[in-house]
């Protein structure tokens, strides 16, 4: 890369808090005592990662159930948060590096607006993000769609095609994608364990220009050499 992005969108879940897990787990739960049984922690990371919560409820069939099927899912998940839920390492060097080249930052998740802010609030993250972090609650379609990247960018006041991107899902990596946006993906998050070099082509064939393991390598894939020094 030889220019400085205008800025960097991050997808929250699994790039920046290592939340997936849990998230998926909770799901799987909930999905099961409303008698769901087969469905599995694969089956849920396979066909959803990346995707609202409304998407899934839909693609369930859950029909009516939706509310309370959210809301059963985000209780579970934010008691277990308070109590399991960490950073991805290396998160708060990553974006120090970004704040002290003055280039603009942004969340974009698939998760409700309640889900994102409870997540930046536990993981301590929300003060990097206190008026740029978006939920595809504030747009028509969520991943794979482009609307929730290109939503970002105008609020960050940016081009979209010098926005990059840090994705860990290939919904995420194709809406970034459509959007016009240079797309890093990112393998590192511990729900891809088993499954990281599957996950690395799956990204790359929905068009991630690189895939990362570490935020560091990621940082190098953001920025010309120069600015990392």
């Amino acid at each position: 890369m030889t220019s400085a992005p205008a800025a960097l969108i991050f997808d929250l879940d699994g790039c920046l808090v290592d939340s997936e897990p849990l998230s998926i787990g909770a799901i799987v739960e909930v999905v099961h005592e409303m008698g769901f049984s087969d469905v599995t922690f694969e089956d849920i990371r396979a066909r959803f990662l990346g995707v609202s919560i409304q998407v899934i409820c839909a693609e369930l069939t859950l029909g009516t159930e939706q509310a309370e099927f959210v809301d059963r899912v985000e209780a579970r998940l934010f008691a277990s948060y308070k109590k399991h839920l960490r950073q991805v390492e290396g998160v708060v060097e990553m974006l120090t590096t970004l704040k002290q080249n003055n280039i603009p930052m942004a969340v974009a998740t698939g998760g409700s607006m309640r889900r994102m802010s409870e997540t930046l609030k536990i993981s301590g993250l929300d003060t990097w993000f206190e008026r740029s972090a978006f939920s595809a609650d504030q747009v028509d379609h969520g991943k794979p769609a482009p609307d929730l990247f290109l939503f970002a960018a105008a609020k960050l006041g940016v081009p979209a095609d010098r926005c990059v991107v840090l994705e860990d899902s290939p919904h995420g990596v194709q809406g970034a994608v459509a959007a016009g946006m240079r797309v890093v993906g990112f393998v590192g998050g511990s729900h891809l364990d088993g499954i990281r070099n599957v996950q690395t082509d799956l990204l790359t064939s929905k068009g991630a220009d690189a895939v990362s393991v570490t935020l560091s390598d990621a940082l190098a894939a953001f920025l010309p050499n120069d600015m990392l020094l």
